[in-house]
């Protein structure tokens, strides 16, 4: 009997690594994808687990890119899928490069949704299947320095507790979705946010740790995780603070100069 199949997103460092080391450990074949060619250096540690690793790289903020992703996925039955690629980006909006702040959007959005339908189609028709969205503590909270990036996170937040009432009425599927806080990851560096309390905080999560309260969440058939007790005390805060309080909080931490010296 073969292996059942997995996908993951954004698998070349950080949580997506670690969640693609946690399918092949598990016994999947995958598929691992992001948009840089640092992805095959990480397929090749993927192989260790002893499964079939394919690895493509593609640019998953474009309706190409993720049809390439499918294309590589041929005629497979798509038992499992890790939607985790995402841009961060920050520093005020108004200093932000259009490019920039679409790539975010695109790549957040634009792309998960239409990677989530189109495999969530296939696993309908079958009445089988798991997806895990990582979403994000940010969906919460006004970002203040990191506008774009919050207010996708809160789309996908949304989207994904909106998408999983729909889904109710077909048996087999199960989505989850994790909501870390700030992670121990190049998410910062590639952000532009090495010069913030936030960027050079030691406080961040280990991406291990999230990727497995994630997969364990995802295993268990929950609808959603948040990763570390800080990070629901935070998210139980956003819900009662007014947003002004909180964005300006999230000021305190993402403004450009506000790393520690």
């Amino acid at each position: 009997m073969p292996n059942k199949f997995a996908i993951i997103t954004g698998a070349s460092t950080g949580i997506g690594f670690e969640l693609a080391s946690l399918a092949a450990k598990d016994g999947y074949d995958i598929l691992v994808v992001a948009d840089e060619p640092l992805i095959d250096a990480a397929a090749a540690d993927f192989k260790q687990f002893g499964t079939e690793v394919t690895s493509v790289e593609a640019d998953l903020s474009t309706i190409d890119g993720v049809d390439r992703l499918l294309a590589a996925a041929g005629d497979r039955p798509i038992d499992l899928l890790c939607a985790n690629a995402g841009k961060g980006l920050g520093r005020g909006f108004l200093d932000q490069d259009v490019a920039d702040w679409r790539r975010v959007v695109d790549t957040n959005i634009t792309g998960t949704l239409y990677l989530l339908q189109k495999v969530l189609r296939q696993m309908t028709e079958r009445h089988q299947g798991k997806v895990l969205v990582t979403g994000s503590i940010a969906g919460f909270i006004p970002g203040s320095f990191q506008a774009v990036y919050n207010g996708t996170k809160a789309f996908v937040d949304s989207f994904t507790d909106a998408l999983r009432d729909e889904l109710k009425d077909h048996e087999g599927i199960t989505l989850t979705t994790l909501m870390p806080g700030p992670v121990d990851t190049e998410f910062f560096d590639r952000a532009d946010m090495m010069d913030t309390d936030v960027g050079t905080s030691d406080s961040k999560s280990d991406p291990a740790k999230v990727a497995q309260d994630g997969w364990d969440a995802l295993m268990a058939g929950k609808h959603s995780i948040v990763s570390g007790w800080k990070n629901k005390l935070q998210v139980a805060a956003a819900h009662i603070l007014p947003p002004e309080v909180t964005a300006h909080q999230h000021r305190n931490m993402a403004e450009p100069g506000t790393a520690k010296k």
